[in-house]
């Protein structure tokens, strides 16, 4: 199917979809939200209270975890420590599942760990099929389902690009999951507050778009292709839009310092766990680099990983994954982009309509009500 036809019937199905939902399908609502905390670390829950009352959100919409205070906890401790008490406290406070997010706050651990082996000294099972560890923020979007396979990623139901057909995953199992988190609490202090700043003043700025490969004549893709294909149709879809000017660089080379001022949106890709400091990021900028582990930590002092680097220099909002994602698992960038810029939807519905998996390994780090474009 040629490319322009696929794009174009992505998008009626959206619109389509837009028209035939509940009208709260696509208005995300304080009410809407519950904001999850780790008591074991004392910055979490201050940074949660300072959310919810700039955010308005119900003060009975806080769940406390007890859970140790690293990036990285095993699947035993993801069930004990963070699904289960989830889980209750959304049948207490949520029996009619009227929350449709989760905040998950600075403190809590960013990944699960992979299953051990039962030898020791047996590999991991290699391949999608057989690796169980995944993101923290995706297990917890199906933290309201019951039993499912744990091995590899699961499709996700509300992805557009999917069109409709059946999934293993129903909708109503599915919660969007957004992440306040940072290299420190000022960061994550800066996110909530940058992101009100934009709201109120709007999203200005410059969009940079950065392909390796000039726009393809073919129309049958995948893999890097793909996604290289698709940061070029997302230049088109935000320079259609009238948002904002835009620049798309085709080169290998990537944007080079100096190259992005005023940049409030970004997408691009390859330089593996290597920030390049090319922009003047805007308050309320949102962006993205295609590579793998790009959010494997926020903390470690010495990572250059893009999720980090991005968020020390200023974006309010990102997206990585934890562990190797394979490149069909991120969001695709013109599907994003498009919907970001429409302005019908908030930034965690935006993420979860162009996500293609759950139980995976990516995170959106922000705030999902941040809506920086007021709808046509």
């Amino acid at each position: 199917m040629h490319r322009a036809t696929r794009l174009l019937m992505i998008m009626l199905l959206l619109v389509l979809a837009r028209y035939l939902a509940p009208p709260a399908a696509w208005a995300l609502a304080p009410e809407e939200v519950a904001v999850v905390v780790n008591t074991e670390v004392g910055d979490s829950l201050e940074l949660a209270k300072y959310y919810m009352q700039r955010r308005r959100i119900p003060d009975d919409h806080l769940i406390r975890l007890r859970v140790a205070a690293n990036e990285r906890c095993s699947r035993h401790e993801y069930d004990k420590r963070i699904r289960e008490p989830v889980r209750q406290a959304l049948a207490k406070l949520d029996p009619e599942r009227r929350i449709r997010c989760l905040v998950v706050m600075y403190g809590v651990p960013l990944a699960v760990l992979p299953i051990p082996t039962k030898q020791e000294d047996e590999p991991q099972a290699q391949g999608v099929k057989g690796e169980t560890a995944a993101a923290v923020d995706s297990e917890l979007a199906l933290v309201l389902a019951d039993d499912y396979p744990l091995a590899g990623w699961l499709p996700n139901p509300y992805f557009i690009g999917f069109g409709g057909k059946a999934t293993q995953l129903a909708r109503d199992s599915v919660l969007i999951v957004g992440r306040l988190d940072g290299p420190d609490p000022a960061t994550v202090r800066r996110i909530i507050d940058d992101t009100l700043y934009a709201e109120q003043k709007g999203l200005r700025g410059r969009a940079y778009f950065d392909a390796r490969w000039p726009k393809p004549a073919d129309t049958k893709l995948d893999g890097y292709a793909m996604y290289d294909a698709s940061i070029h149709a997302a230049a088109e879809g935000v320079r259609a839009s009238g948002r904002m000017g835009v620049r798309l660089d085709d080169k290998e080379q990537l944007f080079q310092p100096g190259d992005c001022p005023k940049a409030a949106l970004y997408c691009g890709w390859y330089s593996l766990s290597h920030y390049v400091d090319a922009f003047d990021w805007v308050r309320g900028a949102i962006g993205y680099h295609i590579a793998s582990g790009e959010c494997a930590t926020l903390k470690g002092k010495d990572s250059q990983a893009w999720c980090k680097r991005m968020l020390e220099h200023g974006v309010a909002a990102t997206i990585g994954p934890v562990n190797e994602p394979y490149v069909q698992a991120f969001p695709l960038p013109e599907l994003f982009f498009t919907q970001l810029v429409e302005g019908y939807l908030s930034l965690g519905e935006t993420y979860l309509v162009s996500l293609p998996f759950l139980s995976w390994q990516m995170v959106l780090i922000g705030d999902p009500l941040y809506q920086p474009f007021s709808p046509r």
